[in-house]
């Protein structure tokens, strides 16, 4: 029987292998040791309070954050680093806010800092040297065989020679078709489908995947019983997965599978995640900014007649309208059928708007917006209602970016798709990113945008 009905790169995880277990425990268990080892260091108890402190690092830290699959070992640097900064400031918040940090001698917190701050990346860079040694030396690996040499099987094969973490040797391929009409010279072709079950208990075989069309149920059928007399795992990866999918994934419904095409990262969990980090994060901002938004809405005041606060219907989650703010930066309230975009030297824009453009600080009051639910502070961008309507019918998936909360900051803004979008390519270029955030959503992803955001606002002069 076929054990699953999952995309490939959710096919190649093992919720009980070594380094499913290893990506998991890695982060909370080298944060607490650090702390032991500050402990030790300076002499001090490992009294009920250092207790107390290692169970919340520990519930907070888990699971961690695997980096395995990063593509370079300063990205694995960079990401454990920014992560153990993050915890270690919503850490001092609340020992602060609470009083609870008193109770810790500051030379012992400093050499945790420090100390944790070096352990987590050389442990991630350790074992991503070390895991994939391991597993061949104890002899882990899975032995497997992709059933189909077409597109998504090449794909599929890919996936599993750029991660060794899987611990699966590919075999080779088992296909009909002759090499001739096949191509794909590299791929090692090792029999016909008649021959796989013979092929799998000579070969020794663990793992077979089968990439055959949908409309090959014959053919799929014949090999599931060929296959009842052996204990290979067999797995159906479907060519849907060949389309460009938002959050594919396995579903069920009163016992019945489904997959799901396209579907809003924000389910279940996810969902509480995501509003919950929204929330203590705009407070938390709103809280300190607060002398700088009484500041400018005086100097928006002051720069020109008109309202400090401009209003502008943008569609929201499900492509619903919602009221944003904005401190005013220009001269007019457009908000009609035809808004045209600001370009540089816009003469609507006010001398005191161009520095609130250019240095983002007009979108403050957008914090307002996500305490309310109408926005969350990492998500695609809103557009006016005017340019939803035009772009919705140029741009294929478009309207999939509301499939979210529009936010703040995004994906694109960081990677150079901020302010203007004067051509139909340029907008293409920021759907692209809001797509991909929609596919690789998750809560370090947000904290690190918008980490990013604060170098961009700084750096970056494409707004205006």
């Amino acid at each position: 029987m076929m054990e699953a009905l999952s995309p490939p790169n959710q096919l190649l995880k093992s919720s009980l292998s070594l380094n499913s277990l290893v990506g998991i425990l890695l982060d909370p268990l080298v944060i607490v040791a650090g702390l032991l080892v500050s402990v030790w260091w300076l002499d001090d108890q490992f009294d009920p309070p250092y207790v107390i402190l290692g169970l919340i690092v520990f519930s907070l830290s888990f699971p961690g954050t695997p980096h395995f699959n990063a593509p370079r070992a300063r990205t694995v640097v960079r990401e454990t680093v920014l992560h153990w900064l993050i915890l270690s400031a919503i850490l001092l918040l609340f020992g602060w806010a609470s009083g609870y940090l008193r109770e810790f001698p500051e030379g012992v917190l400093q050499t945790w800092f420090v100390v944790t701050a070096f352990a987590l990346p050389i442990a991630h860079l350790g074992a991503r040297w070390g895991l994939p040694r391991m597993l061949v030396q104890q002899g882990l690996r899975r032995r497997a065989v992709i059933v189909g040499m077409n597109e998504i099987g090449l794909q599929l094969a890919e996936r599993v020679r750029a991660n060794p973490y899987l611990g699966v040797q590919l075999v080779g391929f088992i296909d009909d078709r002759a090499r001739a009409r096949i191509g794909h010279a590299t791929e090692r072709l090792i029999g016909r489908l008649e021959e796989l079950a013979e092929i799998a208990k000579h070969e020794h075989i663990d793992l077979i995947y089968v990439s055959l069309p949908m409309a090959s149920q014959p053919r799929i059928l014949k090999i599931l019983d060929d296959l009842r007399d052996t204990t290979v795992s067999t797995y159906f990866v479907p060519d849907i997965f060949l389309t460009d999918l938002i959050q594919g994934r396995m579903d069920e419904v009163g016992g019945i599978p489904v997959v799901a095409v396209c579907e809003t990262p924000f389910v279940g969990a996810s969902g509480l995640i995501k509003r919950g980090s929204d929330i203590v994060l705009s407070l938390l901002i709103l809280t300190l900014i607060s002398p700088l938004l009484a500041a400018i809405a005086l100097g928006v005041k002051m720069s020109s007649p008109g309202p400090i606060i401009f209003k502008q219907r943008r569609y929201g989650l499900d492509g619903k309208e919602i009221i944003v703010y904005k401190f005013r930066s220009m001269t007019v309230m457009e908000d009609g059928g035809d808004i045209r975009q600001a370009r540089r030297d816009d003469q609507r824009i006010t001398r005191f708007g161009a520095f609130l453009r250019r240095s983002s600080l007009d979108e403050l009051p957008q914090f307002v917006n996500v305490l309310q639910g109408r926005m969350s502070i990492v998500g695609p961008r809103p557009h006016a209602v005017a340019h939803n309507e035009l772009y919705r019918k140029l741009i294929k998936g478009y309207m999939v970016r509301h499939k979210v909360k529009p936010g703040i900051t995004g994906w694109a803004q960081v990677n150079g798709y901020r302010g203007e979008t004067e051509t139909v390519e340029k907008m293409e270029k920021r759907i692209e990113f809001d797509l991909e955030y929609l596919r690789k959503w998750s809560l370090a992803f947000d904290l690190w945008i918008i980490a990013k955001t604060v170098w961009v606002v700084f750096s970056d002069r494409n707004a205006y």
